[in-house]
């Protein structure tokens, strides 16, 4: 029954597909002739369509702003100068008439990339993305797919306010279907959008705008948090990918797991620093399909575990994982699962910093777990 909702059929328990035949590397890196070069995620998600569009003629790219003017962040730069207006172009105000086009351009045999200037901007789209774009592949039983990327900055940090700041991840990881997926370095962006572009289903690729230009924003020029984030990596100029559906370990340990994603992942590396614990972080990349295996196989070796992320408690996708890691690990848990998140408000734009989650309350929570209580 779930052969046709996605590309693959083996899938597991809902989000959790089975792992255990990919590969274990991180990324399939470019060869050794392409240049490596110091790049933002800016630059970094830039450089991937330039070489997808330049390699695939079915590859196109288009949203608000996105064609000439580059985009608001500059992501979309250059496209339309180089690979041409019929490639790289202009949509009017229509988040929903955007994606339908998309979808439409998909159903022909197109690869369009799609940006939505913010992810708050996303829910006029919201039915065109649920009822046509995930449900294409099962309802035409695999004839038809919808192999679109639609592309959005999402979350804090740059002084947005309630309607440029939201995290909505949640709202599609619950849809079969879709594939959700949000990197928190540069080298992951371009890798996992590479990916996304040659993906045969429809990928909602969330982009962490405070990571946009590293641990500065760009316009007060002041540090967005007093934890430091990679502002740019070794990133090859050429193709290469990094897979949809594999967790990444950026710092082991023994004492506790530390399940994050975007943004969370350089504040829950400074909170285990700051708690002076042995604790296991976790990127885990995509949401879905989730790399149950790799969480699974932490918690199983640390016997506890904590879930950060910057949208609100209540029914965020730290729920999901909460209950995936109690089903699987219950026996080995010795603590409580903590989750750390933001607030069940509307987004507060004059307490910006104390709705994140920051290293503190990631401290307070791993000591509280490693001390057998709950948050």
């Amino acid at each position: 029954m779930t052969d046709t909702v996605f590309t693959e059929s083996d899938r597991t328990d809902g989000i959790a597909p089975d792992m255990a035949d990919q590969d274990t590397a991180p990324a399939s890196v470019a060869p050794a002739a392409d240049g490596v070069v110091p790049m933002n995620m800016i630059q970094a998600l830039n450089s991937a369509l330039h070489v997808k569009m330049a390699e695939d003629p079915n590859v196109l790219s288009f949203g608000e702003d996105a064609g000439y003017f580059g985009g608001v962040f500059r992501v979309t730069d250059q496209l339309q100068q180089k690979h041409g207006l019929t490639r790289s172009f202009d949509a009017p105000i229509s988040e929903c008439g955007i994606v339908a086009a998309a979808i439409g351009m998909g159903a022909y045999g197109l690869r369009p990339v799609v940006e939505i200037q913010f992810a708050d901007y996303i829910y006029p789209a919201y039915d065109q993305i649920v009822s046509e774009a995930a449900k294409m592949r099962y309802r035409s039983g695999g004839q038809f797919t919808s192999p679109i990327v639609v592309r959005s900055p999402y979350g804090g940090g740059i002084f947005g306010g309630q309607t440029h700041s939201q995290s909505p991840e949640s709202l599609f990881t619950h849809i079969a279907g879709l594939k959700v997926v949000i990197p928190s370095n540069p080298y992951d962006a371009k890798g996992l959008l590479t990916a996304a572009i040659e993906d045969d289903d429809p990928v909602i690729f969330l982009e962490p705008k405070r990571l946009y230009n590293g641990p500065f924003d760009g316009w007060h020029q002041k540090p967005v948090s007093p934890w430091k984030a990679q502002a740019s990596a070794q990133v090859p100029t050429g193709k290469y990918t990094v897979p949809i559906g594999k967790a990444a370990v950026v710092r082991e340990g023994s004492d506790v797991t530390i399940l994050c994603y975007g943004t969370m992942v350089w504040v829950s590396l400074a909170g285990a620093e700051h708690a002076g614990v042995d604790a296991e972080v976790i990127d885990l990349r995509t949401l879905v399909p989730l790399d149950i295996e790799t969480i699974e196989a932490s918690v199983k070796k640390t016997g506890r575990c904590v879930i950060v992320h910057e949208a609100p408690k209540t029914s965020g996708f730290g729920g999901e994982l909460s209950a995936l890691v109690q089903e699987r690990c219950f026996y080995h848990l010795e603590a409580p699962i903590a989750r750390v998140t933001g607030w069940d408000t509307p987004y507060p734009h004059a307490f910006e910093w104390e709705y994140f989650p920051g290293p503190e309350r990631v401290a307070t929570a791993l000591k509280s777990v490693m001390s057998g209580g709950a948050r």
